[in-house]
């Protein structure tokens, strides 16, 4: 499927086979060819509690993901529904509905732990529907939430032990309840409230030192901590009639209660015009191709009885991506001289001033399609003597026409008088000598150029990617103060110093990673390694050069 056609009906993207996930593969087809930018919204909740139909209605669509009407739950593993984003024309919107939590046929609660985790990796807006109230009840139900530093690590490095929640945040979807069939007036003491207001106060922590406070204030804790962004939407009861009500995706919309029409639209549009691209550490942009690989990252590591890592996943992705950015640096730097160079007509000078030309364009090419290249692996491949062989390939026959025209000269200079000979061979070597002096400085001159647009870009590339780690950095310290400052007036002074401890940890650690002397040194490492790669003719420049000036005539 061309990432421009819509589906028509959901796919099993996850199958959930007796409690084993595998990735569907024609569903990862589909998911792997979407080229543009997606918008992830997974939502997950206790089964026969109405997700299907938001995601059926987000879809634009009555039908599409099973509703059910019975007490059985009818979705199986995680189905996807690829569909164009109605505002953002160069987006894909992306939704995933997951199998009802609490199945009471299933036997094995740590399956509904992995498709809450799998939701939780997969998704940039996150929705958690549950029925009547937020109240002790459902938050217990939120017992997913604090399985997740258990099920699921951040960094690789063994020697994390209970990674801090600020970790997690930084690649944690946006959160939003949706509470169904809600019945109570929205109200506290003796005012109005929004929905959002209602859910911050069924956020707030108990006081007490007893066990069972501290286990009821877990799950709050949690989400407070991982989800920095919530947003709660509240929906009457569709409809009175329970024939109706058994069968919504084929009744009319006149049949259903307005007020649950209003609360309906109003959630499809807030995530139109809310939900946010999915996106890795670094602002890394995510497409349904990196979206597809992440997941079958996931779900090998989760079939093989360990804990999926994200940084592993992203540099796992980062060496299938960087190689694939060298090869189509390299295609368009080999495409551009066969189709600009015109023999016999250019010059030494000519063919530099296009190699220059071709070879900043492959840089940005590179630039712009890789990600995570911190050892400059990528980078070093793409200057190195293996990626003009192509080019230089085709020019093998034009060599060797030159250098037969030679040997014809040097049989006739054969024929003419010795001393007609040597002066010809003694002006000859001094235009040679000439020559070589020029081409010489010429290649130098190119080299410089290289080195220069090399180094640049680098500059620029780690400077973006600079701003957009400090912008992180930014809004996990941000959210750490906003909850330091909730925990104060509630008046969990304990815990807001502990808070404060965290802040300035952090605050040392993001200081240590964002060291200036630690950049230039990085920019110093790699200028020597480039002036290692590009001189001589071994290389991306010399290696065209020696060629190139036997080509030209």
């Amino acid at each position: 499927m061309a990432s421009t056609v819509p589906m028509e009906a959901p796919i099993c993207l996850v199958e959930n086979s007796n409690g084993e996930l595998i990735v569907n593969q024609q569903g990862l087809q589909i998911l792997t060819s979407i080229t543009k930018p997606v918008v992830v919204v997974a939502i997950v909740g206790m089964y026969r509690t109405g997700k299907s139909y938001l995601m059926n209605k987000l879809a634009g669509k009555n039908k599409g993901f099973s509703l059910g009407s019975t007490v059985q739950s009818h979705t199986k593993g995680i189905w996807m529904w690829c569909v164009p984003h109605p505002i953002k024309s160069d987006h894909t919107l992306v939704l995933l509905d997951t199998e009802g939590l609490g199945d009471v046929e299933k036997g094995d609660s740590k399956n509904d732990s992995w498709i809450f985790a799998l939701a939780i990796l997969l998704s940039s807006t996150f929705v958690y529907n549950s029925m009547n109230t937020i109240n002790h009840q459902a938050l217990e139900q939120m017992q997913y939430v604090k399985e997740l530093t258990e099920l699921i690590k951040v960094k690789s490095s063994p020697n994390v032990v209970g990674e801090d929640s600020a970790e997690f945040v930084g690649f944690f979807p946006d959160f939003v309840w949706t509470v169904r069939d809600f019945t109570l007036e929205l109200e506290l003491d003796g005012r109005p409230i929004t929905p959002d207001e209602y859910l911050e106060n069924a956020l707030k922590l108990s006081k007490g030192e007893h066990p069972k406070i501290h286990m009821a204030n877990l799950p709050r804790e949690c989400i407070r901590k991982f989800f920095p962004k919530r947003k709660c939407f509240t929906f009457d009861r569709p409809t009175n009639n329970r024939s109706i009500l058994a069968h919504l995706e084929d009744v009319q919309e006149s049949q259903l209660e307005p007020a649950f029409k209003d609360q309906a639209e109003n959630f499809c549009s807030y995530i139109f015009s809310n939900a946010k691209p999915k996106t890795l550490s670094g602002g890394i942009m995510v497409n349904g191709n990196r979206l597809g690989k992440l997941l079958e990252t996931y779900v090998k590591t989760i079939s093989r009885g360990d804990i999926p890592c994200l940084e592993n996943a992203v540099l796992a992705l980062a060496q299938t991506e960087n190689s694939a950015a060298v090869q189509k640096a390299t295609n368009h730097y080999v495409e551009q001289m066969k189709l600009r160079v015109d023999f016999p007509t250019e010059t030494l000078q000519d063919l530099l001033n296009l190699h220059t030309d071709c070879e900043k364009e492959a840089i940005s090419i590179f630039m712009k399609h890789s990600f995570k290249d911190d050892t400059n692996k990528f980078k070093k491949e793409l200057v190195a003597d293996e990626v003009l062989q192509k080019f230089l390939q085709s020019l093998a026959m034009t060599e060797e026409a030159i250098l037969q025209t030679d040997q014809a000269l040097t049989e006739q200079e054969k024929a003419l008088e010795v001393e007609q000979v040597k002066r010809e061979a003694a002006e000859k070597e001094k235009k040679l000598l000439e020559q070589q002096q020029m081409e010489m400085q010429q290649k130098m001159e190119a080299q410089q150029r290289s080195y220069e647009e090399n180094i640049k870009q680098l500059k620029q590339k780690m400077e973006e990617d600079r701003k957009q780690i400090l912008k992180e950095q930014e809004a996990i310290l941000d959210h750490k103060l906003k909850e330091q400052k909730r925990l104060m007036e509630e008046g969990f002074h304990a815990k807001a110093k502990e808070m404060e401890k965290q802040m300035k940890d952090l605050q040392e650690k993001f200081d240590a990673e964002n060291n200036k002397s630690q950049f230039s040194s990085f920019l110093d490492h790699f200028s020597n390694v480039l002036m290692i790669v590009l001189p001589g003719a071994g290389k991306l420049l010399g290696l065209a050069m020696k060629v190139l000036s036997k080509v030209v005539p």
